[in-house]
């Protein structure tokens, strides 16, 4: 067995899972029931879905230049999914998305409410008390 066949074998086998990453990533994102179910399914293995995508490919193709285009995809993808899911799930949460019944531990509430008592503190007195000169 030649190194060609055997990187074309580890290329399959990467595309194969890989996708198949991938398409749990999209059943998961239309069978969970709430946002942070859903944002779970679309990061952790869509992200790995992607790295073995890559990792396929450049053992298919085999050269320098695709090999540093895909390395930088890859970093890319993992810097920005981690954030991206953040976000959404804090836009979640603040929009009231998120099934409060689901948590484990809530700290974000906690934190907004010191923020918000931080805010109402700041505040001059004229606005703390009629509240509607702030419109």
């Amino acid at each position: 067995m030649t190194w060609s066949v055997l990187a074309d074998v580890a290329a399959a086998v990467c595309f194969l899972l890989g996708s198949l990453l991938s398409l749990v990533a999209g059943i998961g994102l239309a069978r969970f029931p709430d946002l942070l179910s859903r944002m779970h399914a679309a990061t952790k293995p869509q992200v790995l879905g992607l790295i073995l995508m890559m990792a396929g490919l450049a053992l298919h193709l085999r050269t320098a230049a695709v090999l540093g285009t895909l390395v930088l995809v890859v970093l890319f993808q993992m810097i920005t999914a981690p954030v991206a899911a953040h976000m959404v799930g804090r836009a979640g949460y603040r929009t009231g998305k998120i099934r409060a019944d689901l948590l484990v531990r809530d700290e974000l509430t906690i934190d907004l409410e010191a923020a918000e008592q931080n805010l109402r503190d700041q505040m001059p007195e004229q606005l703390r008390s009629n509240p509607e000169e702030r419109g």
